[in-house]
């Protein structure tokens, strides 16, 4: 065998080494992209699943949530009036409270993920206090207060703050004002906070510090057109308290 036609059977045998390096390499590396692409139409369904899952929950929560606030604003018996047709009406309002508690609780429990599961949560609270039930109130209330969302948890505070002052702990009432006077919840407006926190104060005899929270508010709040906005009003009004019969006819 001469030297040309050895080299040309070299190059023959380097030309089927390569092919069948690249056939492999063709091989793994489809294998490779198969199996990502599976993998991530695989995350895409689990996406899509876990979203249309959560949207299936929020709506079944959202139905939940409105039967127990219908049980919430039912209609109280009144004598002598027949109930209207269809309409659950109950004697009083502990016992509709009562009630309505059993349905939050419920909701919170099952949906607690939901934004209507943590809303259910909050009225829990609402209705132990309905109850005149002020510790298990409290326990539901001091859950929603630390709850990420700053607008549930401004209303849990705030009504956080009532059971206080209804049980003697006004110091913790002023501290929850103050902290809800500094935030920029739109649920509990630092207007609103100030004007609870003087209201406070004058129960308690200290009427300086009141009219200074007062006096402070009718000058700062202002409406989006500049004008002195509600609280502003109010504060002018408690500032300025009508005279003892004035607008009373003779």
């Amino acid at each position: 065998m001469d030297n040309a036609t050895k080299r040309q059977l070299k190059k023959q045998d380097q030309f089927h080494a390569l092919t069948e390096a690249g056939v492999h390499w063709t091989e793994d590396h489809r294998r490779t992209a198969i199996i990502a692409g599976i993998a991530a139409v695989v995350a895409i369904i689990a996406i899509v699943g876990g979203y249309s899952f959560y949207q299936s929950r929020s709506s079944a929560a959202s139905t939940a949530f409105g039967q127990a606030m219908e049980i919430y604003q039912a209609p109280l018996a009144t004598t002598g009036e027949p109930p209207a047709p269809g309409i659950k009406v109950y004697p009083d309002a502990k016992s509709r409270a009562a009630a309505a508690n059993a349905q939050f609780q419920q909701v919170a429990s099952q949906y607690g993920l939901t934004n209507s599961g943590r809303l259910a949560e909050y009225f829990v609270g609402l209705t132990y206090i309905d109850q005149g039930q002020t510790g298990p109130a409290q326990q539901a209330l001091e859950k929603v207060a630390s709850g990420w969302d700053s607008n549930l948890a401004a209303l849990g505070k705030d009504a956080l703050a009532d059971i206080y002052q209804q049980t003697g702990q006004d110091a913790k009432a002023i501290d929850i004002y103050n902290e809800l006077s500094k935030g920029k919840s739109t649920t509990v407006p630092a207007d609103l906070a100030q004007l609870q926190l003087a209201e406070l104060y004058q129960a308690q005899g200290k009427t300086d510090q009141a009219r200074q929270i007062l006096a402070l508010l009718k000058d700062k709040s202002k409406d989006s057109t500049g004008k002195p906005g509600a609280a502003a009003e109010i504060a002018t009004q408690k500032l300025n308290p009508a005279p003892a019969g004035a607008g009373v006819p003779r």
